[in-house]
């Protein structure tokens, strides 16, 4: 059960390492185009039909017909990779049970957001965690973990792919000690592990992605990677005149020279700088609203008086 480009990795290692994958559940066709009168496929339901894999889509997870069709498959186990909140009918059907494989390393960042949620707060660290499910998001017993180091220069893009590759093997590892164990491996609580400070990743909306000029250059710097290239920060520009330019920004350096109060701009040696509550921080890539993203440099080449803005 799956439905982004992140679930085929592990779709994938099921399917090349020989396991007998019955059917695949994935969210329905979503409507894309102008006027939406195109459907587009999930990236699960695209592999799986080019693997010949029966594909099941329904809009509700208690809907009655969906629940019988899929106990007609007689699956030992589920997987879930990426996908939607299910109900007890569904995660207690097979008789080894439903595990998920979450892009964090459990009881931190629980959510829908894992991977930029991480970036955005600083990690270093990260990872993959399997885990049973139960009647709550995120919070059944864990199985097994994998870690992954954070460079302090990467962005979401190298994080996601990483964590995707490593989640396809910590389903196949998890998958091999379902099997050895009946359907019991050991696992252990996230109670147990749990401590006074969880930090938690919601789902992301666009409003989520505005830059907070007023906090350090530090935790400017790591919002924009934490959400560079999708959904992408973004601020707004405001002329001497009061017109508003939306942009997004998808690369930042830190400059370490004093700014100048949060929300000042400034053109030095042909960089456009920002200023966040204590530092400079250089602009490396944006996009205009329409454009296509540019470095910085070439936005500027196309900017008359650029340095009498602001940043809102």
């Amino acid at each position: 059960m799956g439905t982004p480009e992140f679930a085929v990795e592990t779709l994938q290692a099921l399917v090349e390492n020989g396991y007998n994958v019955v059917a695949v559940v994935t969210q329905p066709d979503k409507p894309v185009g102008r006027h939406g009168s195109v459907l587009q496929p999930s990236a699960v339901k695209q592999y799986a039909v080019e693997q010949g894999l029966p594909v099941l889509q329904p809009e509700k997870m208690k809907d009655p017909a969906f629940v019988e069709q899929l106990r007609s498959y007689e699956a030992n186990l589920q997987v879930v990779v990426a996908f939607r909140m299910l109900p007890e009918v569904i995660w207690a059907m097979p008789a080894y049970g439903t595990f998920n494989v979450h892009a964090a390393l459990l009881p931190q960042y629980r959510g829908a957001a894992p991977i930029n949620w991480a970036v955005i707060n600083g990690e270093t660290e990260t990872g993959v965690t399997t885990f049973f499910l139960d009647h709550d998001i995120d919070t059944g017993r864990i199985i097994m973990k994998k870690r992954f180091v954070i460079p302090d220069d990467a962005d979401v893009e190298y994080v996601y792919d990483g964590l995707m590759h490593l989640g396809a093997q910590l389903c196949l590892e998890t998958l091999a000690a379902i099997i050895a164990a009946d359907g019991h491996p050991e696992t252990i609580a996230q109670e147990e592990i749990a401590s006074s400070q969880l930090k938690v990743a919601p789902k992301i909306f666009k409003e989520t992605c505005e830059i907070d000029w007023t906090k350090t250059a530090r935790q400017v710097y790591d919002f924009v990677r934490g959400l560079s290239p999708v959904p992408g920060a973004w601020t707004t520009l405001v002329a001497p005149d009061g017109r508003e330019t939306v942009l997004k920004i998808y690369k930042t350096r830190k400059t370490g020279r004093q700014g100048q109060g949060s929300g000042a701009l400034c053109i030095q040696d042909k960089a456009l700088c920002m200023a966040a509550q204590d530092e400079w921080l250089e602009i490396v890539e944006l996009q205009l609203a329409g454009k296509k993203r540019m470095p910085a440099r070439d936005f500027l080449n196309g900017m008359k008086n650029l340095e009498l803005y602001r940043v809102k």
